[in-house]
């Protein structure tokens, strides 16, 4: 199994760090439990937009679309040093 596509919309980023938490436990649980889960890919590198509205936004980094500079989100930060260390630490909420 590959999980990917995951990823909230939201202008508040420690509820993206939450519910990335909490999908990241139940993708523990899945290969605790012997599931053969190869991968996990977050949605979204960069913001970009459901159909229809352009708020809120899902990326790690948010988007200028004025300049298009590039912004790392605080989340970007927590799933690096996630990747980094192999280490899942609880949900705030």
């Amino acid at each position: 199994m590959i999980v990917t596509e995951n990823g909230i919309a939201t202008d508040d980023d420690t509820r993206r760090v939450d519910y990335t938490t909490g999908a990241l436990q139940e993708v523990s649980a899945a290969l605790e439990d012997g599931l053969d889960v190869r991968g996990y890919l977050h949605w979204s590198a960069l913001d970009n937009y459901e159909w229809g509205s352009y708020k809120p936004t899902f990326g790690l980094i948010s988007v200028d679309p004025a300049t298009f500079e590039r912004t790392p989100k605080p989340s970007a930060a927590w799933l690096g040093g996630l990747a980094r260390t192999g280490v899942l630490p609880r949900a705030t909420s």
